[in-house]
């Protein structure tokens, strides 16, 4: 399995460049047996599956739930939710809680130790209250895991919305653009 992680706050320019990027990485790694997994949310696991979808490459949406039932998620990640499962093959449920922090990072760190490879969508930014990148990156590596990072070129961190929960990180509302690549 390829997992995704990256920056919650990535402009809308941004992420088309960054599926035109991963989708010929993606193509590469189609083949039978082989699956893409991302937890649901907006930004950067909408523009993964789309780029597996045109590669060709079988999608698995992680959706979390409570007592086996899925857990409700706040938009913009219940539109992108939506879109993921119409682009996936299979759906897990996971207990995890998603306006929790360190529930979600514990449900990104269990993706990452179940897959062989994690794309990685990093400027190389230190993790923070508001972004959980840089520790899944740690925590892949420190677990066997081949990490590649991508950062395409003309890449920019975006504004953030309060009301999104995404899989790797917290958004708020004072996230800012960062410099800087890794």
């Amino acid at each position: 399995m390829i997992a995704v992680v990256g920056h919650p706050d990535l402009t809308a320019p941004t992420l088309a460049l960054l599926e035109e990027e991963l989708r010929p990485r993606l193509a590469d790694a189609a083949r039978p047996g082989r699956a893409g997994l991302v937890l649901a949310g907006d930004g950067v696991p909408v523009a993964f599956g789309r780029a597996a979808r045109r590669a060709g490459l079988t999608l698995v949406t992680v959706l979390p739930a409570r007592d086996g039932v899925p857990a409700p998620l706040t938009e913009p990640d219940r539109k992108a939710a939506g879109e993921l499962l119409l682009l996936s093959e299979q759906v897990r449920l996971v207990e995890y809680d998603p306006g929790d922090r360190a529930s979600r990072i514990a449900a990104a760190e269990a993706m990452v130790r179940s897959c062989a490879r994690v794309l990685a969508v990093w400027d190389g930014s230190p993790s923070n209250g508001t972004d959980a990148t840089a520790h899944l990156v740690a925590y892949a590596r420190s677990h066997g895991v081949d990490v590649e990072v991508i950062w395409p070129d003309g890449a920019e961190h975006g504004t953030t919305r309060p009301e999104a929960v995404p899989a790797g990180g917290v958004r708020t509302p004072a996230a800012g653009p960062r410099p800087g690549r890794p």
